[in-house]
């Protein structure tokens, strides 16, 4: 597996890339071929994962990197995806596949795809994508892509790669409509639920957890919603009511508010989790399924989205998870309901049951298979 960043655990992105690396060894040994990115080093799960072997390619200067920016660029990468271009990067990956015709080589996302255009043309390279970048990414206020250019270079990785692992159904359905020929399999995140344990049903716990990385947009304007137009409605019925609002990024924001706690990144998160008494995914941007989703779903904990938010996901909304709408007070009934122990206690032993059926490690390494 080849993939720009320093492989960590501190973002959905690098947990995806965690979680396909943990199936695929339950297959055989796997290389991951690292830009050294985002992360002084490794995270030590990755050792403990029998098979796996770091091979870490380190960032040149920016005179090294030029020329393959601009075989990138000419071969349709947009410039912002074109920039993380590393020539080590396709270099490594290419000297340990050719070591054996027969290894299954994949690029972690965009830029590791962009980088591996060229030995795609000449062997079986697998595409897994992180996100149909064209169904949103275009919106978002920090990025410079237009959805015109992310489709056409899209449309190129779906002809070129032998295989495109999309997150989602919605991904997938995105996929087929951008290349009618691709070649698709879903590859939905997953968290190692067997080592997660469950919580007992919620016995009066009052408060709402969000737990998200506060550097990726969506989870920034989901916190804005729910600081500014959900919390309002729900502490109009439920004074009581408390918000906690974690990860990294979070001890930035600010609330007038006593009853909002901003808790800023936790290295165990076992505790916010026992602490509260349902956690709130409110998403209106992004794409993909949010790993803090299907994480709190192992908890056993409630957990209360917004339909984009549960898109990528086969849970069912009053079964599995309870679901908000758009709008402030329509989400805060939804919360409010969550925090009910009955029927929230079924809802989440249900969304459990999911978990471990479709977004563990065990369920994606026979996916992979």
């Amino acid at each position: 597996m080849a993939t720009p960043f320093t492989p960590t655990l501190d973002s959905g992105r690098a947990r995806r890339t965690y979680g396909i690396v943990r199936a695929l060894a339950e297959h055989g040994p796997v290389d991951v071929v690292f830009g050294a990115f985002g992360g002084t080093a490794p995270d030590a799960a990755y050792r403990g994962v029998p098979g796996v072997e770091l091979h870490r390619v380190d960032r040149p200067g920016t005179a090294a990197r030029l020329p393959a920016y601009l075989r990138a660029r000419a071969a349709g990468v947009p410039g912002e995806l074109a920039r993380g271009v590393w020539p080590g990067l396709g270099q490594e990956t290419r000297r340990l596949a050719a070591e054996d015709s027969a290894v299954r080589v994949v690029a972690d996302g965009p830029v590791a795809a962009a980088a591996l255009l060229g030995l795609a043309r000449h062997r079986a390279v697998v595409y897994s994508a992180h996100n149909l970048e064209s169904g949103f990414r275009h919106r978002l206020s920090e990025s410079r892509l237009s959805r015109s250019g992310l489709e056409r270079f899209e449309r190129r990785l779906l002809r070129r790669f032998h295989e495109s692992w999309m997150v989602s159904e919605a991904d997938m359905r995105g996929a087929r409509e951008l290349e009618a020929g691709a070649r698709l399999r879903l590859v939905p995140n997953v968290v190692d639920v067997a080592a997660i344990e469950p919580l007992p049903p919620r016995s009066g716990q009052r408060g709402v957890l969000f737990l998200a990385d506060m550097r990726y947009e969506p989870n920034r304007l989901a916190a804005g919603f729910l600081l500014g137009d959900v919390m309002p409605h729900a502490w109009t019925a439920a004074p009581d009511v408390t918000l906690t609002v974690a990860g990294i990024g979070s001890d930035e924001l600010s609330h007038p508010d006593s009853r909002v706690t901003f808790a800023g990144f936790v290295d165990e998160v076992g505790p916010l989790y026992a602490a509260a008494g349902c956690v709130a995914v409110p998403l209106l941007e992004g794409g993909g399924s949010p790993l803090k989703f299907v994480e709190a779903l192992a908890y056993r904990i409630p957990v209360v989205a917004t339909a984009r938010a549960a898109a990528g996901l086969t849970a069912r909304p009053g079964e599995e998870y309870f679901e908000g709408g758009d709008g402030g007070e329509s989400f805060a009934a939804a919360v409010l309901e969550g925090l009910e122990p009955e029927p929230a206690s079924a809802v989440a032993a249900a969304g459990r049951r999911l978990a471990e059926r479709e977004y563990s490690i065990e369920a994606l390494a026979r996916l992979l298979a």
